[in-house]
């Protein structure tokens, strides 16, 4: 089977080498064009890139999907299926159906919830006790296409968005070899996503990266988690920012809203339903990131104190 990939971070690698191992013929790759990562601002190309060339396998890096270039490249490969996996651009109607057997997507989530970027991140910030990785025939909506095979995976209590991710990139390749097999042998089914059952994930951004102590201690707790490791959720000391990267959820904490309630060892604030969150590891702004009882050990904070 003759295909095309499209793929850019290294949640798309997996997948990537399954359809190599599975033996495929990839005879082509598409990825996001190299950026500057860093900041020193170094151009790096992404992960796919560089997996595609340790296979001896051609890259097309297009600006853009739409000006015909692309669907020129695609052609001339002469594909029999094109896999998408986090590739971040949009495809036209065109590149949809420019393979015969289709353009199958491997998407992050349990559809049709959390369609869009960011679906994996959302499932920890919503508190979320599934996710998993669903493969879909892609259509010109948002992640809308039929559902072909379902991988459910349980979100442990303590998991970072971070670490999810990279657990449902292996589950993604396993979803991919299954959706390979049953297309081969004929037993492929399409199901339609139930539209009124939809959620949206959208792209995550700093904006949303405050802690507000008002929420419950669960809500916070999950939005530490769900920022984790990109763009990590913070707060405000004295006027300082703080990046929260770890923290431990607390039931029967009695305070106001962003109240310091414990100092020694633990840094423990008081939220806004009567539970609270401990603070594990943290980054004060300009400076590395440490743990919560080496960061004490230099910094005094006052019981009482209310941050945020």
């Amino acid at each position: 089977m003759r295909v095309v990939f499209m793929g850019t971070p290294d949640f798309a690698v997996p997948c990537l080498e399954k359809l190599i191992e599975y033996g495929c013929e990839v005879v082509g790759v598409f990825t996001q064009p190299d950026k500057p990562v860093g900041r020193k601002r170094i151009i790096t190309p992404p992960a796919v890139k560089v997996c595609a060339l340790e296979h001896g396998i051609d890259v097309y890096q297009p600006e853009k999907m739409r000006d015909g270039t692309a669907l020129e490249i695609i052609n001339g490969l002469k594909p029999d299926l094109i896999v998408v996996v986090a590739y971040g651009k949009i495809l036209p109607k065109e590149i949809l159906e420019s393979a015969p057997l289709g353009c199958i997507n491997i998407h992050g989530s349990l559809l049709p919830k959390l369609r869009g970027a960011a679906p994996i991140q959302w499932s920890v910030i919503n508190g979320d006790e599934y996710s998993g990785v669903t493969s879909m025939m892609m259509n010109e909506g948002l992640d809308t296409g039929d559902m072909l095979v379902e991988r459910k995976v349980k979100i442990d209590f303590t998991e970072t968005s971070g670490e999810l991710y990279d657990r449902l990139s292996f589950v993604g390749a396993e979803v991919l070899e299954e959706t390979l097999k049953k297309l081969e042998d004929g037993t492929l089914v399409r199901i339609p996503q139930n539209d009124e059952e939809s959620t949206y994930a959208p792209l995550l951004s700093k904006e949303i990266s405050n802690i507000d102590w008002n929420e419950s201690a669960l809500d916070v707790y999950n939005k530490i988690r769900g920022l984790n490791p990109w763009p990590v959720a913070v707060t405000y000391i004295d006027g300082i920012k703080y990046k929260v990267y770890e923290s431990e959820y607390v039931e029967n904490v009695n305070g106001q809203p962003g109240e310091i309630v414990e100092n020694k060892k633990k840094l423990l604030i008081a939220c806004g339903d009567g539970n609270g969150v401990s603070i594990k590891t943290i980054q004060p702004d300009g400076k590395k990131q440490m743990d919560i009882v080496s960061f004490l050990a230099g910094n005094k904070l006052e019981t009482g104190k209310i941050i945020g």
